[in-house]
């Protein structure tokens, strides 16, 4: 008994011992995860501050560059205001210049105006001379001499306002020329397009003159199969490294081509492989048909025009007439059309859109027989174009009655683009043909 006491006393000491660390153990492991909260929370604060000044100069860069756009922003506003002050301050010398020859005009009126009445006042002081002097020696009554009287300034003013009308139509027709010139050469100036010369391409070049001989195959079947596929004669002849390729349907030859470019590309030349190629081009060129068609109706400016319309407008980019591309003269044309019909006050969409359609029969003119302006104007009546477009078309050529001014304004831009076309490419071909050594200013050679 008397050595369980001890031993029950150092249990305790011990025990309380143990207690004693584990509380000092969990206190200090109580510090330690105080202390890394601490560090925690202040690498937290610090990347927030960090990210708040990141953001800071973040805002203020983004700031930068708003004003910096706003600033480029204002100043292109700016010089759309100067242009439009321009273009008023042009319109405003016009007007001036306009109301300077209306009023010289209506001086010459006053003038005019004062001359007649003299005039009859002249006339009517020689009759009454003439009257007193009929009474004195030919003793006529009065009534007789009036009568004789009147009648010979009834003859006289008949001379005179005959001088005074033609006159006054002389200088009427002058100012309708002077107006006339004045409108086409504003339009022509203001639509300074592209001029140039399109010719059709109707060989193909090869690498070598084996080709030739891959291309018509075992047979001829390649060949054979090429042109039933395209509708297009090959021709093969003498002509080193080159075939030829012959056809009335521009579209088919342009099929044609790019499938023999393709096939010459890829090497793999044979009936299969012929009719795939042949079909993903016309594939191709269909696509690129409808985005011409699409694009040249949004350059113009007429919009809501039937697909097959499109279509056909995109056809007219692969042909030409006289050098020129058809689809090229027909947007050119919209938009002489457009600036002569606000020049004069007529309906600027109907010239528009008749200016672009007048050559849409050319389109088909090599599947058709006919007019060109009479096939477009049945194509464009066939899908809901308006009655007023569709003489335009039909009648750029005369081949219908011209019945409203808009169809005078599209048979006049019509010309005026092809003549245009004619003039730069005469005029290239002359620049061409001189030798630079010849060229000359002020009477300068050039060396």
């Amino acid at each position: 008994m008397q050595g369980v006491i001890p031993l029950l006393l150092v249990s305790i000491v011990v025990g309380t011992i143990a207690l004693v660390a584990g509380y000092l153990l969990k206190e200090y492991q109580f510090k330690r995860q105080l202390q890394s909260d601490r560090e925690e929370a202040q690498r937290i604060v610090i990347e927030a501050e960090t990210q708040a000044r990141e953001t800071l100069l973040q805002a203020k860069d983004e700031a930068v560059r708003v004003r910096e756009e706003a600033v480029q922003e204002a100043k292109r506003r700016q010089a759309d205001l100067q242009q439009q002050e321009q273009r008023f301050q042009q319109r405003r010398e016009k007007l001036d210049r306009r109301f300077d020859q209306l009023e010289g005009r209506a001086r010459n009126m006053e003038q005019r105006e004062k001359r007649l009445r003299q005039a009859e006042e002249e006339v009517e002081e020689i009759r009454r001379q003439r009257m007193a002097e009929l009474e004195r020696v030919a003793q006529m009554s009065q009534d007789e001499a009036r009568e004789h009287l009147l009648n010979s300034v009834r003859e006289e003013t008949r001379q005179e306002m005959a001088r005074i009308i033609r006159e006054v139509e002389q200088n009427i027709k002058e100012e309708a020329d002077q107006r006339a010139r004045e409108i086409i050469v504003t339009a022509m100036q203001r639509c300074a397009s592209d001029q140039v010369a399109e010719t059709v391409v109707s060989s193909v070049p090869l690498p070598n003159d084996e080709m030739k001989g891959r291309i018509i195959g075992r047979q001829g079947r390649n060949i054979r199969a090429i042109e039933q596929l395209t509708g297009v004669d090959v021709i093969v002849d003498d002509t080193p490294d080159a075939i030829m390729l012959s056809c009335f349907d521009p579209v088919r030859r342009e099929v044609a081509r790019l499938s023999l470019h393709k096939l010459i590309q890829d090497g793999r030349i044979h009936p299969a492989r012929i009719e795939k190629i042949v079909k993903k081009t016309q594939d191709e060129v269909d696509a690129a048909i409808r985005e011409a068609g699409e694009k040249a109706a949004i350059e113009a400016g007429v919009p809501g025009l039937h697909p097959e319309i499109i279509k056909m407008l995109g056809r007219m980019k692969f042909r030409t007439s006289y050098g020129q591309n058809v689809l090229a003269h027909a947007v050119e044309t919209a938009h002489l059309a457009a600036m002569i019909a606000a020049e004069l006050g007529a309906d600027v969409e109907v010239a528009r859109a008749g200016a672009l359609l007048h050559d849409l029969g050319k389109a088909v003119s090599h599947e058709v027989d006919g007019s060109h302006a009479l096939i477009g104007a049945e194509i464009a009546r066939r899908y809901g174009v308006s009655p007023k477009v569709v003489n335009c078309i039909a009648s750029h050529h005369h081949d219908e009655e011209q019945t409203s001014v808009e169809a005078i304004i599209v048979e006049t831009a019509d010309a005026i683009s092809g003549a245009l076309f004619l003039y730069v490419s005469e005029t290239m071909e002359f620049y061409t043909a001189i030798p630079i050594s010849r060229w000359s200013i002020s009477g300068e050679t050039w060396t």
